[in-house]
């Protein structure tokens, strides 16, 4: 017979607005011991997005591993929050800068209060015009539901999302999703998704309202993704010139079942140009799972 074992999986939702909504992330401390199969196993029977696993780290404060129910993926910024707040929670956490190891580097995170922003790389910019139609077609959206002067982009800050924006609220809201065409196009691109967003908001204190759709993850939608926020953010400043230093991005609304988040992204500024930036928000412990796997 097999040897099985049981690991403590914190739930945690991130990004929350007013201490409300948000998205749920798993969060698995002392992993050191546990193989990628292991964690992968672990992140499907946890059947969220993301689930990180935190171990030790000789060259950062922390190393962290992200796995989606199907695959490992180099970064993921809901789980990095709920990680971070977790970690201050237990008062393991004391200082207000930290850091991150992962598979693709190292990332500098920043906690002020309650909040944590996680460091993103500055933005690069690739032309998916000769893509558009098919992206439209993914969505169910016409050429005329996209914003006036505002092109279809990919966008990466450290994960790769495609930024479409649309004319309104009412769009983004009736977006029709052919999962299995997002999935095509995003293996084409490489990417974690589709990041759709409107800037025709009734709240006017923020930026933009937001969906994204990563099939090729497993993530049919997700209430809030903070890799997403920053290329988006980037994409406000550079691309529609809108220059401010923070976003305030919302998502999570126009799911099925509706959990309204927020991320604040913050980016560094010199000489017109984004340098670097962080991505983040409050997380609030939710419950505890029990996971058997076979070890």
């Amino acid at each position: 017979m097999g040897t099985t074992k049981i690991i403590d999986v914190q739930i945690l939702n991130a990004f929350v607005d007013n201490a409300k909504g948000g998205n749920p992330a798993g969060v698995v401390l002392n992993a050191d011991n546990l193989s990628n199969k292991n964690k992968l196993e672990i992140a499907t029977k946890v059947g969220l997005s993301e689930t990180a696993f935190v171990s030790k780290s000789k060259s950062a404060d922390f190393k962290l591993d992200f796995f989606t129910p199907n695959k490992q993926i180099a970064h993921c910024g809901h789980a990095t929050v709920a990680t971070f707040s977790y970690l201050r929670q237990l008062g393991i956490l004391k200082k207000d800068i930290s850091s991150k190891e992962t598979i693709d580097g190292h990332r500098e995170i920043k906690l002020i209060g309650s909040l944590a922003f996680m460091e993103q790389s500055a933005p690069k910019y690739t032309d998916v015009n000769h893509r558009e139609n098919k992206i439209l077609n993914s969505l169910g959206l016409h050429k005329s539901d996209i914003m006036q002067g505002a092109p279809i982009q990919l966008v990466i800050t450290g994960n790769s999302f495609i930024i479409i924006p649309v004319r309104s609220l009412e769009v983004l809201k009736n977006i029709v999703p052919d999962f299995d065409l997002i999935r095509k196009i995003s293996d084409e691109f490489n990417l974690i998704g589709f990041y759709v967003f409107s800037n025709d908001l009734d709240k006017s204190q923020r930026d933009a309202s937001t969906r994204m759709f990563g099939p090729r993850y497993d993530i049919i939608e997700e209430a809030a993704t903070g890799m997403a926020a920053g290329p988006l953010a980037c994409y406000l400043f550079d691309i529609l010139n809108i220059k401010k230093d923070r976003f305030l991005i919302q998502q999570g609304e126009f799911m099925n079942t509706p959990s309204p988040s927020l991320i604040i992204v913050d980016l560094k500024i010199e000489k017109n140009k984004i340098t670097t930036l962080m991505a983040g928000g409050e997380g609030i412990q939710k419950t505890q799972m029990k996971i058997e796997i076979s070890i």
